[in-house]
């Protein structure tokens, strides 16, 4: 799995966020967009192609940042998040409840899915910067 942390443009303190639809597997819990890496893509493309996908927009997909690995009972989360920038779109609801651009502090206030949490630790200690 493949995430951006895609900060909003004019404002590097806040980062987009996404809440999970309804009904599926961790509905309604928060978490940093992307998806999964198709067979053939590398993992830049298929961020670019998820927020396309997903939330309509275009990403300029920067360096790696962080990568970790969570178990939840019904799945194991290989996770890595890249820095990313908005090139062009404004981010759209198509494949989320809601999203927001959110301070790591105002994060910490929402039920995020538990694979996101230590990069969002990371994020609001200082010990994850996010440059491209």
């Amino acid at each position: 799995m493949v995430a951006a942390l895609l900060f909003r443009p004019g404002d590097d303190t806040r980062f987009l966020v996404q809440q999970r639809l309804p009904g599926g597997s961790r509905g309604l819990l928060w978490e940093f967009p992307g998806g999964k890496v198709e067979p053939g893509e590398s993992e830049p493309e298929a961020l670019a192609r998820e927020c396309r996908e997903e939330l309509d927009i275009t990403l300029h997909v920067g360096r790696r940042l962080w990568a970790g690995r969570h178990e939840y009972p019904d799945l194991t989360v290989d996770l890595v998040l890249y820095g990313a920038r908005l090139e062009a779109g404004e981010p759209k609801t198509l494949g989320a409840q809601a999203l927001a651009f959110l301070t790591p502090e105002e994060m910490r206030a929402l039920p995020f899915c538990e694979a996101d949490l230590p990069p969002l630790e990371e994020l609001a200690s200082g010990r994850l910067t996010p440059l491209l």
